[in-house]
């Protein structure tokens, strides 16, 4: 199997899907099985968790009728049991979306997933709003609580990053602005990665485009992006999108 993940609103979706979409390949989307348990397998050991998630994956194989096929799965929360779904899974390829979080503040911004007063929930019950999530520091819990939205989403990003960079050099690193400007360099180098060839990826990551890279300049005010530089700000430099 093939595991994307990232923060939401990085192109784990896109990436996925372009990945599923080649032959030998196909795209299970977000298993909302897999998403719903992923609180609680984050608070298990790996090995607790591994036989958890590899008997969640066989039964939606089975059900989807892609056995034969390299599934893939796009929960951006597989992040935070990477060390599991080795267990589970030991010849799974995770491949790690990484986007400039300021970029990615805006999109949860507009999306409100985890803005204060929003309702409802995802597709695996999950519910929105500024309540804790399962990846919230403990110690910060009620801090996440009363933080403001620009804040949280910042919290989000770097949460899920430092999850993916925890899980080991294995991880394939995939960043959303070469995909933007450099289609074919990033399929092919993904492509030898999972051993795939090369012209069906190339061919589904050309359709990539996004105008939006840089938004955060013209979206967000200084002291909005004061406030992501206070809370993932040394990320933020460790990744080069901050000198």
């Amino acid at each position: 199997m093939v595991f994307v993940i990232g923060s939401p609103r990085s192109g784990t979706s896109f990436l996925a899907s372009a990945i599923g979409s080649c032959p030998g390949f196909a795209d299970l989307g977000e298993v909302a099985a897999l998403k719903a348990e992923i609180p609680l397998l984050a608070a298990l050991e790996p090995a607790q968790a591994a036989e958890r998630i590899r008997r969640v994956l066989t039964l939606t194989r089975r059900l989807g009728l892609v056995a034969g096929l390299r599934a893939v799965e796009q929960t951006p929360e597989t992040a935070f049991v990477a060390q599991a779904v080795r267990l589970a899974l030991p010849g799974a390829a995770l491949v790690h979306i990484v986007r400039d979080g300021r970029d990615v503040v805006c999109s949860l911004l507009e999306r409100g997933w985890l803005s204060a007063g929003r309702r409802g929930g995802d597709d695996a019950g999950l519910p929105y709003g500024a309540r804790p999530r399962f990846w919230v520091e403990p110690e910060r819990r009620a801090e996440f609580e009363a933080a403001s939205d620009v804040r949280r989403a910042a919290w989000a990003w770097r949460r899920y990053v430092e999850a993916a960079q925890a899980a080991g050099e294995s991880v394939y690193e995939v960043r959303y602005e070469r995909l933007a400007a450099d289609h074919e360099g990033t399929a092919r180098d993904l492509a030898a990665h999972l051993d795939a060839a090369p012209e069906p990826l190339v061919g589904t990551l050309r359709a990539f485009s996004d105008s939006s890279i840089g938004r955060f300049r013209r979206d967000l005010t200084p002291e909005q992006l004061a406030e992501i530089d206070d809370e993932a700000g040394p990320l933020l430099c460790e990744l080069g999108y901050l000198q």
